[in-house]
């Protein structure tokens, strides 16, 4: 993929990923779009508890980006995180247990949509602070720098963290220490109901990259292919011991900030239906029927699965107990 003059990707070629690799990318979006499809409803049906955000629309970033990571390699999330789980490898009854408050969930039922987190695959959390991720995860590319093995950290945060003070701070003293960080940025256009060109002095938050002194490239986040192709190059970069770049990923969300009734969305309905014919899944999709790598039969085969498997994750959450009220304390700490 090639860079035109002002740091933009050109259009994606045509992947040489295999048929396989490419159909494991659609049966990961699809994961996240049905999850998070199912998410909403029971949120909106009172069986939910707090907030959700949904990641339908953006399915493409997460997952073109964890495509291109291994099991050593660590990421952060942000307040809409359920894709960045997914795509890291969680477990769907886990997630769903937490969702619903229940004692088997990742944080015991305590945490909710927004601090889902699973070391164990490198996924160090959700967070509901704006750029609060970003710190935490810059010292897991710290770490994995001491370690020596090889591992990258990958901050992923949405455009109005990127005009948050930790944003700078950490690409400034990741480009000083040459830390194995890729910083991805979900530019979704809007920070709640602000629009990004309200607050954005330019109108790529990649072109920033400049002033620390590391790559910064801005992608098609509806094109999973150009993500993975941006994000390999970034993560073999840092795996060498080049350091950071920024990759900033257009994208968009489909439903307003959060699922929470009369959520006010400002948006013009005619903006909303570009996007959606911009869908990361439906682009996939027809990728692979052009190139004879899916039929009908197949899609609805791995349709059939995942809703399956999201309804398992269903009865394994409404079947688990919610946490007892002597253990509103435990696993909680100061410092």
């Amino acid at each position: 993929m090639s860079l035109s003059p002002q740091g933009r990707s050109a259009a994606s070629p045509a992947t040489n990923l295999p048929p396989e690799t490419q159909r494991e990318m659609l049966r990961q979006m699809l994961t996240i779009r049905l999850f998070e499809e199912r998410a909403s409803a029971d949120y909106r049906a009172g069986k939910i508890y707090g907030v959700v955000h949904c990641y339908i629309g953006e399915e493409g970033v997460a997952v073109g980006v964890c495509s291109a990571l291994g099991p050593q390699d660590r990421i952060i999330s942000t307040h809409r995180g359920h894709g960045h789980c997914i795509a890291k490898g969680a477990d769907l009854p886990r997630m769903m247990a937490e969702l619903y408050g229940r004692q088997t969930g990742y944080c015991k039922g305590k945490g909710g949509s927004m601090h889902i987190a699973d070391f164990s695959i490198g996924m160090l959390g959700a967070n509901g602070i704006v750029a609060g991720g970003i710190p935490i995860v810059t010292g897991a590319g710290l770490a994995a720098q001491m370690e020596g093995k090889g591992g990258v950290a990958v901050s992923f945060f949405g455009d109005g963290a990127s005009n948050a003070g930790p944003f700078h701070e950490c690409l400034n003293i990741a480009a000083s220490w040459k830390l194995p960080m890729v910083y991805v940025c979900e530019n979704n256009l809007y920070a709640a109901q602000t629009a990004a060109a309200a607050t954005h002095a330019l109108p790529d938050v990649a072109a920033r990259a400049a002033g620390y002194g590391i790559p910064g490239e801005v992608v098609d986040g509806n094109d999973i292919f150009a993500v993975h192709q941006a994000a390999h190059r970034a993560v073999d970069r840092a795996r060498s011991g080049g350091g950071p770049s920024l990759i900033e990923c257009k994208t968009y969300r489909w439903r307003a900030h959060t699922e929470r009734k009369g959520q006010p969305d400002y948006r013009e309905q005619a903006e909303i239906e570009a996007w959606k014919g911009r869908d990361p899944i439906a682009r996939l999709e027809r990728q692979l029927r052009e190139e004879s790598a899916l039929d009908d039969a197949e899609l609805q085969s791995m349709e059939r699965q995942i809703t399956a498997a999201i309804e398992a994750a269903v009865a394994f959450a409404e079947a688990s107990p919610f946490p007892l009220p002597e253990q509103a304390t435990d696993d909680v700490f100061a410092a």
